[in-house]
C-alpha cells in the first residue's frame, strides 16, 4: 500500500488517513525508501479541533505524508460521517511498531521532547526491549527558538534516519515541518506527544481494560487532573460533527 493508495476521510475538513496498523506500516516502509524526510502526524479529537482555528496546524496536516488516527474521538466521528474509520491506530503502538522495522533493519532514532532526563530513560527502555535497535542521539524538549539550530545541527551529525518528536502539539508538527527539509538523513519524522515519557515509566499508560474501551484519556485525567480541562473538549468535538455534516 503507497502513499496515494490510502483513502483519506475529512473530519471538520481535516484529513485523516483511513488505515489499519498494518496498512500505517505498509506506508511507513514505503516512507522509509524516500530520499528526503517525510512527516508523520498523530491527530487526535483535540489537534482536529485545534486545527479548525490554526491555519499552521491545518495546513501541516493537510500536507503530511501519513495521517493516522490516534484518537477514539476521531472513530467516533467517522461513524457520525457515515464513513468509519477501519480502526484506531495509536502513535504509542505505531511508534513500537517502528522500532522493531529499525532494530530489524539496522536503522537508527533520534529522540527529541519531554523533560530533560526523560529522553535518555526512554532510549533504556526501548534498547531493553529492542537490544539491537540503534539510538543515534537525544536531547529534551526544553529549548527556545533560538536554540533550534543547534538542536538540528545535532539529529544531522547524529546520522539518525528516523526522528521522535515528542514536544506536545502543535509544537512538535511545527518543529518538523520547519525542519524537514534540513534534515540531511532523517527518512521519515513523528510527533509522538507522551509517548516518551510512557516508555520512560514517567507516566503509565492506561490498562487494557482502560485501551479496549476507549478510555484511555480518562485514565490520564486520573494520573493528571489538570487535563480535565482538556478532556471537556471531546463533546465540542463530537458536536461540531454533528453540526459540520448537517451543513
Amino acid at each position: 500500500m503507497g502513499v496515494g493508495e490510502v483513502k483519506r476521510l475529512e473530519i471538520l475538513g481535516v484529513p485523516i488517513d483511513m488505515v489499519t496498523g498494518a496498512g500505517a506500516m505498509e506506508v511507513f516502509l514505503g516512507l522509509m525508501r524516500g530520499k528526503s524526510c517525510s512527516l508523520i502526524v498523530t491527530p487526535n479529537s483535540e489537534i482536529v479541533l485545534n486545527a479548525t482555528c490554526d491555519k499552521g496546524l491545518f495546513e501541516i496536516i493537510e500536507s503530511a505524508d501519513l495521517i493516522i488516527p490516534d484518537g477514539i474521538g476521531l472513530v467516533h466521528a467517522s461513524k457520525i460521517l457515515k464513513n468509519p474509520l477501519k480502526e484506531r491506530v495509536t502513535g504509542i503502538d505505531f511508534l513500537s511498531d517502528i522500532l522493531g522495522y529499525l532494530e530489524e533493519n539496522g536503522k537508527s532514532i533520534y529522540l527529541l521532547g519531554s523533560k530533560p532526563g526523560v529522553a535518555e530513560l526512554a532510549a533504556a527502555k526501548m534498547v531493553e526491549k529492542h537490544p539491537g535497535l540503534i539510538v543515534a542521539g537525544t536531547h529534551h524538549g526544553y529549548f527556545d527558538h533560538a536554540g533550534e539550530g543547534a538542536v538540528v545541527d545535532g539529529i544531522n551529525v547524529s546520522g539518525a534516519e528516523f526522528l521522535c518528536v515528542a514536544m506536545g502539539s502543535p509544537r512538535q508538527e511545527k518543529f518538523i515541518q520547519s525542519y524537514r527539509h534540513e534534515f540531511s538523513n532523517v527518512q521519515a519524522a513523528m510527533g509522538v506527544g507522551g509517548s516518551l515519557d510512557v516508555w520512560a515509566g514517567t507516566l503509565k499508560r492506561a490498562p487494557d481494560f482502560y485501551r479496549k474501551c476507549g478510555l484511555e484519556w480518562l485514565y490520564r485525567v486520573f494520573q493528571e487532573p489538570a487535563r480535565i480541562k482538556r478532556v471537556v473538549k471531546l463533546p465540542l468535538f463530537l458536536l461540531k460533527v454533528m453540526f459540520y455534516k448537517s451543513k
